[in-house]
């Protein structure tokens, strides 16, 4: 009897030591300009922070935005390849439909602010990345992460609203699954010398349900997974892209404005 409840207590440390070792991976690169790997399983999960029932849900469109989606057509979108996309249209939203590929703008912009309101999957399956995952991209570049991150353990610069494996949110505040969540971004797109040399890098400023959760942060190039890539020159204009990432994620109300320049 002793010695099972030996064991026992050592299968109980053992448990408790692997949650506290987090989630996350130890062999990636490290981030430029951070003493954190990317997806790092050391690294802090950011505080939890309620949001208020409604923010921007629902809100109209400036009359100088271009409406993306207005809860009945496909018309601005093509599926990631070329041709129509595959996902579903009901009740004035979107939904992904698993393994039918990303979709992503006809039309591109430079610096833009994007609204846009997402709903990850009412009954929540699997955990960590598995649960909820999608993406909002700029030029197909850059990502603002879409994930249940409610009562949902993750690597830090995975959660919702992250800049996907460079910086976590200042906050979790997303809301339970099923429930609709409003982002506001502002994007500003990188520069490029006549040489293909940076001039100036990309910045993303991300509201989620009324909660800051990067203010003009600095991205330090491409966003990706497990990996820390360098800038390379474009022409500083792309396209918005929403991921397929094997999850019935929701989108509804998005629209986009450029954001225009100072006289």
């Amino acid at each position: 009897m002793k010695r099972h409840s030996l064991l026992t207590l050592g299968l109980l440390c053992a448990s408790a030591a692997a949650v506290a070792q987090g989630v996350g991976y130890t062999d990636t690169p490290q981030i430029r300009g951070q003493k954190w790997k990317v997806h790092d399983k050391d690294r802090p999960n950011p505080p939890t922070v309620k949001p208020a029932a409604t923010f921007s849900h629902g809100a109209p469109a400036p009359a100088d935005a271009t409406v993306l989606f207005d809860g009945s057509d496909f018309s601005k979108w093509e599926r990631d390849g070329g041709g129509a996309p595959k996902w579903k249209i009901e009740h004035g939203y979107m939904e992904v439909v698993g393994k039918s590929g990303g979709i992503h703008t006809k039309d591109q912009w430079g610096d833009a602010q994007l609204h846009i309101e997402f709903a990850t999957p009412t009954k929540p399956e699997g955990e960590s990345q598995g649960r909820g995952n999608s993406g909002v991209f700029f030029h197909g570049q850059f990502e603002i992460q879409v994930l249940d991150s409610h009562n949902n353990k993750t690597y830090a610069d995975g959660q919702a609203g992250a800049l996907y494996g460079q910086w976590p949110p200042l906050a979790n505040a997303i809301k339970g699954p099923g429930e609709w969540n409003s982002y506001d971004l502002v994007f500003e797109a990188p520069r490029f010398d006549a040489e293909g040399k940076l001039t100036k890098p990309a910045y993303a400023t991300v509201i989620l349900n009324g909660v800051v959760l990067h203010n003009r942060k600095e991205l330090n190039g491409p966003t990706n997974h497990r990996s820390s890539d360098p800038y390379k020159a474009y022409s500083g204009k792309g396209g918005i892209s929403l991921q397929d990432h094997g999850n019935p994620t929701r989108f509804r109300n998005i629209w986009i404005r450029p954001l225009g320049e100072y006289n």
